[in-house]
């Protein structure tokens, strides 16, 4: 009698054995953004120590974490530098001076925000900007597959999708974050506003396309307003534009552009039920 299940078992077996397994990089993500945050903001620390041993003790743990993920993903990809975990923490201070200027660009831009404090420790947006930057940085250095678990890590944590190859500026804002999605190509200036649902996405998802940019450019001081949907690696939002809530634009705007979608108001045709031509979305 053949053993239950007998084929499928005998199966995944022979699938293991071609099968590369990284047990350890998966919870590397989680355990290197902590440590980033601890360090470079004392407002993640459990307990606060301000002795220059302590903080060396910190970056050292930092590129240990790397280091170990990196040895592990080495028989997977290999060419890797060795050196990666240190030109990485050769970037952290810039990194550091990044964020803050996004942390104080948020603040400005929140009338809700009491305090920088505040933005940083419990904005959403400030969260997912922070492990982009993280993820952008080893995504520059070459380093596989992390960058992606970090930003999905920030995905699930915040609602925000950032591939860690898109290209953003300083002083970037992020307002409550839920549904953005920015796509590997996309180019972001300086001073950008984002809100809740914006999506800087492909016109097309065909893989034949992967090293073409397919996402679009987004230039300085540019505002996108809720669930605004802007695609196409040929299309330039120019500096200065605001872009309205829901706003679908699949070409390139001027400079000092403002894109707004009306709303249509009608009266209803007496006491009939909203249908298919009475719902207009």
């Amino acid at each position: 009698m053949d053993e239950p299940n007998g084929r499928l078992i005998q199966t995944l077996i022979e699938a293991r054995k071609h099968h590369y397994f990284a047990p350890d990089v998966r919870p590397t993500a989680p355990e290197l953004i902590e440590k980033v945050l601890v360090l470079l903001f004392p407002h993640f620390a459990e307990r606060l120590d301000r002795s220059a041993v302590g903080v060396r003790a910190e970056v050292t743990m930092v590129e240990a974490v790397l280091a170990r993920a990196l040895d592990t993903l080495a028989p997977r990809y290999p060419g890797l530098s060795p050196d990666i975990p240190q030109r990485f923490m050769a970037q952290l201070l810039d990194l550091y001076d990044w964020l803050q200027q996004d942390a104080e660009a948020i603040y400005e831009a929140d009338p809700a925000a009491r305090n920088v404090d505040e933005v940083i420790l419990t904005y959403p947006g400030f969260h997912a900007i922070a492990i982009y930057r993280v993820a952008h940085a080893l995504h520059m250095l070459g380093f596989p597959l992390l960058p992606r678990l970090l930003t999905e890590l920030a995905h699930q944590r915040t609602g925000v999708d950032i591939h860690p190859g898109a290209t953003i500026g300083r002083r970037f804002v992020i307002d409550h974050g839920t549904g953005v999605v920015i796509g590997e190509t996309t180019v972001i200036g300086n001073g950008v506003k984002i809100y809740q649902g914006v999506t800087l996405g492909a016109l097309q998802v065909q893989k034949a396309l992967a090293d073409k940019k397919r996402h679009p450019t987004i230039e300085d001081e540019v505002v996108m307003y809720a669930n605004a949907t802007i695609l196409g690696g040929s299309t330039v939002v120019g500096r200065g534009s605001i872009i309205a809530g829901n706003a679908f634009i699949t070409h390139s705007i001027p400079p000092e552009s403002m894109v707004t979608r009306r709303s249509e108001v009608r009266h209803r045709q007496g006491n009939a039920e909203f249908d298919e031509l009475e719902y207009h979305i």
